[in-house]
């Protein structure tokens, strides 16, 4: 939580985030590796809706409007469970329709958002999946980002079990239009077989939005007259007070394998599911 605690782990997590960042697409970027893609997805959700409404870190829940988000039909269940945590609710998780190959259909998340805004809702994201649980099917997320886009959501990409096709040259294409999101979840300790666990949530925004929602200062750790910058303290970004070093795992197989290697993964796996 704090560099002079973790000094090294601390630097491998940046580096490990910055590189996964760079196979996104994003030009810099921020993260944190939690423990599983269901706490990363949470993660976001909070996000996004601190993103929508600032003032719901100090004020709460009382005044807000009924904040209504957006998922495919075949998405993880983690989403349920987070919008149940979160105090958002399972029946503002609106279920978009997918395809006969487990795809969300556009053209069904822009009827459900104008439904919700015609119920007097507020919709504020749209999580789209990159390899859904059962069919391993990649929503089409140029669509689905316009319409984020022109609607003014949040986008999250749940590519935890997917998102390691960005590392393959051939497959990658799956994953089209991933760099329009604002923030992705992805598990190296999936197709990469990193050990578990190893999950990251990456998110665009730069300018410090993670720790914003997330600090609470506390001034016996996070002191801000300490003899480095402090900007390497990552906890206060965090949910979590101390945190396994996730991270290490993957960087020592990243660093023993090489990229060349991680890419042999992923094709094999997509080759062997071909087969």
């Amino acid at each position: 939580y704090t560099y002079e605690v973790s000094p090294v782990f601390l630097l491998v997590e940046e580096a490990v985030i910055k590189k996964m960042i760079e196979f996104i697409g994003w030009e810099e970027g921020d993260g944190i590796f939690n423990p599983g893609g269901s706490v990363s997805n949470m993660y976001a959700m909070n996000l996004a809706r601190y993103k929508f409404c600032p003032e719901i870190k100090e004020k709460g829940l009382s005044g807000l409007p009924r904040l209504v988000l957006f998922a495919s039909e075949e998405c993880h269940y983690s989403m349920k469970k987070a919008a149940s945590f979160l105090g958002i609710g399972t029946e503002n998780v609106y279920f978009v329709k997918t395809d006969e190959r487990g795809k969300m259909i556009p053209e069904e998340l822009e009827k459900q958002v104008r439904r919700a805004r015609k119920e007097g809702s507020a919709p504020f994201l749209v999580c789209a999946t990159a390899g859904t649980t059962v069919l391993g099917a990649f929503d089409p997320l140029e669509k689905v980002a316009s319409i984020c886009e022109e609607q003014g959501l949040w986008l999250h990409v749940d590519a935890s079990w997917g998102g390691s096709a960005l590392i393959s040259r051939k497959h990658r294409r799956l994953l089209q239009g991933i760099h329009r999101a604002d923030s992705v979840a992805w598990n190296p300790h999936k197709m990469l077989l990193a050990g578990m666990q190893c999950c990251a949530l990456l998110v665009k925004d730069n300018s410090g939005l993670l720790k914003k929602c997330y600090s609470a200062k506390a001034a016996y750790l996070f002191q801000q007259d300490k003899f480095y910058d402090v900007s390497y303290d990552t906890g206060d970004k965090s949910i979590q007070c101390s945190r396994r070093p996730d991270a290490f795992k993957f960087w020592l197989m990243w660093k023993a394998l090489g990229t060349t290697g991680l890419e042999e993964r992923v094709n094999r796996a997509l080759a062997l599911a071909r087969y």
